[in-house]
Formats: C-alpha cells, sequence, structure tokens
C-alpha cells in the first residue's frame, strides 16, 4: 500500500528493542521467562549464603541486629543501583555514582548550607547529584562523548571538587539538623527509617521503568538506538534524562549516608560503582543494554552485600573480598555471553 504523498510511513521499533512479556505469574511485574530463571537462582544463591552464615559465624549472622546492618548497608548502594539499572538498560555506563555521592554530601555539609536547616541540605544533596548527572548526559548525547570517558572525566573531577570543598576534612552534621541523622537512628518496626526510603525508591523505579512510556523508551534505546529513533524516540533527550536520572539517586543516597555517618566527606562511595555495576550485572542487566529489571539488580545487591556482611563477620581481609567480587563480575559476565549465544 503507497503512503500518502508528501507523507512518510511510520517506523515502528522492532519487537527485540522492548522485553518480551513473560507467560508465568510474573509476567505482570515485567518478568520474562529467562528473567524468572535468574531471578530463582539469585534467590537460591542468597539462600546458600545465608547457609553459610548459619554454619560459620551462627551466632552472630541470623541476629536482628545483623539482618538490619545488611539492609542498611545495602540501601545507600541500593538507591543507586536503581539508578545504574536505568543507565545500563539504555546503553550507557556511569562511572561517576561514588564521587557525584561524595561531592552531594560535601556540599550539603558545609556550613553555609547547614546554617539553612535540614530540608535544605536535603534539597541540595539531590540538585548537586541532579545537575552532575545532567552534566554527563549532556556530555554524552550533545557533546558525543563515550560515555565511559565522560563519566570518568566526571568522577575525577567530582572527587577532586569535594576534597577542594571539604579541604580534604570530614564535615560532621551540625546540631540543629537532627532530622537527617534520625533517618538512621528512627526505626519503625525494628527497621531504620532509610531502609524504607530505599524501598520506596525500588517500588518508584520499578513503575517507573515497568509502567511507563519512559521504560519502555530505556528499553528500546538500549536495544536499538537507530530504530528508537526511526520510531520517533528523541534518543538524545531519553539519554540526557537517564543519567539526570541516576545523579538524582546520588544525591538521595548522599543524605543516606550522612544520616548513617552523620558526615559528608569526599572518600564517601568509594568504588560504589563497581558495587553498583556488579549488583546490575549479576541481576542480569546486559551491559550492552535493552535488557534488565530493577529486581534482579536489587536480589544482585543483596548478595554482594551479604557477601561483604560474611567477610566482616569472619574477620577475613577485605582485599579478599574485593578478589571475590572480581570473580564474580567475571562469571556473570561470561554466563551472559553464553546465554546469549545460545539463544542465537
Amino acid at each position: 500500500m503507497r503512503p500518502p504523498a508528501g507523507g512518510s510511513t511510520p517506523v515502528k521499533a522492532p519487537a527485540a528493542a522492548v522485553p518480551a512479556a513473560g507467560s508465568g505469574p510474573l509476567a505482570r511485574l515485567g518478568i520474562t521467562r529467562l528473567g524468572e530463571a535468574r531471578h530463582l537462582g539469585l534467590v537460591i544463591a542468597l539462600v546458600l549464603l545465608a547457609v553459610v552464615g548459619l554454619v560459620t559465624v551462627p551466632e552472630t549472622f541470623a541476629t536482628a541486629s545483623n539482618l538490619v546492618s545488611i539492609l542498611s548497608l545495602a540501601a545507600t548502594i541500593g538507591v543507586i543501583t536503581v539508578g545504574m539499572t536505568f543507565v545500563i538498560i539504555g546503553g550507557g555506563i556511569d562511572l561517576s555514582v561514588g564521587a557525584v555521592m561524595a561531592l552531594a554530601s560535601v556540599w550539603a555539609t558545609t556550613l553555609a548550607t547547614q546554617s539553612y536547616g535540614p530540608f535544605v541540605m536535603i534539597l541540595c544533596a539531590v540538585l548537586v547529584g541532579t545537575g552532575a548527572g545532567l552534566v554527563n548526559g549532556l556530555l554524552i548525547s550533545y557533546g558525543r562523548l563515550v560515555p565511559f570517558i565522560a563519566t570518568l572525566a566526571m568522577l575525577v573531577a567530582a572527587r577532586g571538587l569535594a576534597q577542594r570543598m571539604s579541604n580534604r576534612k570530614t564535615q560532621l552534621v551540625q546540631q540543629g539538623n537532627e532530622m537527617i541523622v534520625e533517618l538512621s537512628t528512627t526505626r519503625v518496626l525494628g527497621i531504620p527509617v532509610l531502609v524504607y526510603v530505599f524501598a520506596v525508591v525500588v517500588v518508584l523505579g520499578w513503575v517507573l521503568l515497568n509502567r511507563t512510556t519512559f521504560g519502555r523508551r530505556t528499553y528500546a534505546v538500549g536495544g536499538n538506538p537507530e530504530a528508537a529513533r526511526l520510531a520517533g524516540i528523541d534518543v538524545r533527550r531519553h539519554t540526557v534524562l537517564l543519567y539526570a536520572l541516576s545523579g538524582l539517586c546520588c544525591g538521595i543516597a548522599a543524605v543516606l549516608i550522612m544520616a548513617r555517618t552523620t558526615t559528608g566527606s569526599s572518600t564517601h562511595g568509594d568504588l560504589y560503582e563497581l558495587d553498583a555495576i556488579a549488583a546490575v550485572i549479576i541481576g542480569g542487566t546486559l551491559l550492552t543494554g535493552g535488557r534488565g529489571t530493577i529486581i534482579g539488580s536489587i536480589l544482585g545487591l543483596l548478595i554482594f552485600t551479604v557477601i561483604t556482611n560474611l567477610f566482616i563477620l569472619n574477620g577475613l581481609n577485605t582485599s579478599d573480598q574485593l578478589i571475590a567480587k572480581g570473580l564474580i563480575i567475571v562469571v556473570a559476565v561470561l554466563l551472559q555471553r553464553r546465554s546469549l549465544e545460545s539463544r542465537t
């Protein structure tokens, strides 16, 4: 059938650009059959790690205080992981998340900012994080820089700016701003408020990815940018929004780490980018983009957090912990490649 004169036939994005619907009970959660199997594997891995904890340190691992400690540690990195999931599904990567979080915490804890109260501190942290993410997105989309290079430059610049602003000193949350600290000290049903903040971010991230046009466009852009462009998606603008979202999550994480440590420091978030990227990969998100889930990323995060907790409880060296994490990342990527090759 001929297109009308002077017009053009609209081009639809290929089905591969959008996650295929599953047929199981979890399909309503936006999880495919492959995702169900992968998530089941992650749950089994968590159970096995719990068994290891019960065997090696039975007197401390299963205590309520230790479980709360695991959740509190996961909360800060977890918020960053949600933003990282969007970026990687969209075909990018963000190496600057830890440094941006540190910069946001330092900026929010300067005496000038603290003098205006906790709400201004929170707003400052969120705006600084979002602003840094926006710069990343603009450099990548309109400056045509490779995401690796752009975010690496932001990592160095943000960490350096945080050091200059704080004069390489740790800045304490001053009296009068206890509301931020109470996010960590106040408990509801025995769980710190910051864990609930993390849960809210996860739920909102899931809804945004699975129940909105923004989420569908994210899968399309990551799966096939050219097809997404032909389908009418402004790929450059969407990429900017993805990195701004990642920065927003860094700002929220900065508030949480200020609550946990009562400080703002240029050393906050060291290697957080490693943990976030690793959690996303373990959760089944493709490094090439176009496939992934929030639920998978959170399960991957919990696996890494429990591993860290087990290393601490057993008194093992942190260098061994890093080696173990590196091996897990390599194995996860190899399994991803094998899975893709078996499907082609």
